[in-house]
């Protein structure tokens, strides 16, 4: 017996819990088991397989084993996988309001001290609220994210382990390392600054036309409608720095989730795969930034995420997972004379947890046609 070759998942990468390749002649069934318990078993078909299984919120082994007719058996394992619910590869539905949710998210954002805008969307219903998601912000390190895009683009493929660039996407991802996220943009165009145009460039084509990189980072330290109002309230007034938007911000942690399952606006781009999106999934579940978007909400679900902060603004942007789906979540906050950090990092968990509660509930009860007002 040969070992299966499985094609997906991969090693250092998240999955919904697809588990397919395929198996030379012999095999006539297929056990996969996770942390070295069955969790699903299939007959292979013209030397393919395909199975569903259930994978924990954390780091795990999965184990394919291609059993024979007189006893034979070979296996082939993958470490570590995290482990994300089935139900958030579900296909996403047209945006809408829920009133409801706006009203409280609206609550929650107006206690706090300082110019704010929150973004959260059910990724699978397509239920959401928005306030003053449209107003520009210094993004500070939130862009980190569209540098690894643009770099996973470029490389083509997942870096082997250890590799450097390997090294330096951990780093800006895991650990928001500002020198890695300097190197990676002068790998992309021979200077920090040449690097941020590709990044620039990849987000216009992705539609984010309110977010713009100027050259590194510290080291040390009108639109269109939109389904969800993304208005301008009020906004910080800030000089030559970058920038970006509630309302990109989620819409960029969205297309990762979609490319991920291969569908949306990124995998359509030339040199983006949904391989790629798994493993960057995996660094940002691997984040060493704790007690903002997932302040709340631990126990319930996990929490992938991007933060930044200077010393005027605080935010953080992500994709939270539950049992029953998965959402967006973006937090933006600015004081003129200076973040409160506990303040800023309390208000994203309260709206991180805000928005589980209610799409919750909406999941339980769903509420009349008449509470769902549908946004052009």
């Amino acid at each position: 017996m040969t070992p299966p070759a499985v094609v997906v998942p991969a090693a250092r990468s998240v999955s919904f819990g697809l588990v397919r390749g395929t198996v030379g002649p012999g095999a006539t069934r297929i056990v996969v088991s996770v942390d070295g318990r069955k969790a699903g078993e299939t007959e292979p078909v013209w030397g393919r397989f395909t199975v569903r299984v259930a994978l924990p919120p954390r780091d795990a082994r999965v184990r394919v084993t291609a059993l024979g007719q007189r006893g034979g058996r070979a296996s082939t394992t993958i470490a570590p996988v995290f482990g994300l619910p089935r139900a958030a590869a579900q296909p996403t539905t047209r945006r809408f309001e829920d009133p409801v949710l706006a009203r409280r998210l609206r609550a929650a954002l107006a206690q706090y001290s300082g110019i704010t805008s929150a973004y959260v969307e059910d990724l699978g219903t397509g239920a959401g609220a928005a306030w003053n998601a449209g107003a520009r912000y210094p993004a500070a390190s939130t862009l980190k994210l569209a540098i690894a895009v643009e770099a996973m683009r470029r490389l083509g493929g997942i870096p082997r382990p250890g590799a450097p660039l390997d090294v330096l996407l951990a780093d800006m991802l895991e650990l928001s390392d500002n020198a890695a996220a300097n190197e990676l943009e002068t790998w992309l165009g021979g200077s920090e600054s040449g690097g941020a145009e590709y990044v620039n460039a990849t987000m216009e084509a992705l539609g984010l036309e309110d977010s713009h990189l100027y050259g590194g980072f510290a080291v040390g330290t009108s639109r269109g409608p939109g389904p969800m109002s993304i208005d301008v309230v009020s906004q910080p007034v800030f000089g030559h720095e970058k920038y970006t938007t509630a309302w990109d911000l989620a819409r960029l942690a969205r297309d990762i989730h979609l490319a991920a399952e291969g569908r949306g606006p990124l995998v359509e781009l030339d040199g983006f795969t949904a391989a790629e999106a798994r493993y960057l999934l995996f660094l940002l579940a691997h984040s060493k930034d704790h007690g903002k978007l997932d302040r709340e909400v631990g126990g319930r679900a996990v929490v992938l995420h991007k933060a930044g902060w200077i010393i005027h603004a605080r935010h953080d942007n992500g994709v939270v997972y539950w049992r029953h789906g998965a959402f967006v979540a973006t937090v933006m906050t600015w004081n003129d004379y200076g973040v409160d950090d506990e303040a800023s990092d309390a208000l994203a968990g309260r709206v991180a947890r805000i928005a589980l509660e209610r799409f919750r509930e909406l999941r339980r009860e769903p509420p009349p046609g008449r509470l769902m007002r549908p946004l052009a």
